[in-house]
């Protein structure tokens, strides 16, 4: 027997960090703040560049076509990104389900584009960001 089942219909969709995107919380390390989910990118949003502060990140590509600096990544797709490193802005061509893992708690923090050396910025430090702890 598995010591950890998680069944679909114990599961809901949850607003994410931007418009457009919703996370369904398939499992959560409560002490170490690691976490599985399946996030949905509906059709035709962007989400700015961004990093993750606190983990590394790993998103398979289960349907739907994904666009990121003029490259489309399509259902098959594995990507992985370093804690801190920024990424984005990605745009749902169509409606994108991924299954993704942080190996840390999920924050999102906002990357000031004015600033040249693109740093992240807490919300209180550049004006129109966000910073999001799941």
């Amino acid at each position: 027997m598995f010591p950890y089942v998680a069944l679909r219909k114990d599961k809901v969709w949850q607003p994410g960090p931007y418009e457009g995107v919703e996370l369904m919380v398939l499992h959560q390390h409560e002490s170490a703040g690691r976490v599985v989910m399946l996030r949905k990118f509906k059709a035709g949003h962007t989400i700015p560049a961004h990093t993750h502060p606190e983990a590394n990140e790993w998103a398979y590509v289960l349907c739907g076509d994904w666009e990121e600096s003029g490259v489309a990544y399509t259902a098959g797709t594995l990507f992985f990104v370093p804690k801190g490193v920024r990424h984005g802005p990605h745009i749902a061509r169509s409606e994108v389900i991924s299954l993704t893992m942080f190996d840390g708690p999920l924050t999102v923090a906002s990357v000031c584009e004015h600033d040249a050396a693109n740093r992240t910025q807490r919300p209180d430090q550049c004006a129109h960001s966000r910073y999001f702890r799941g």
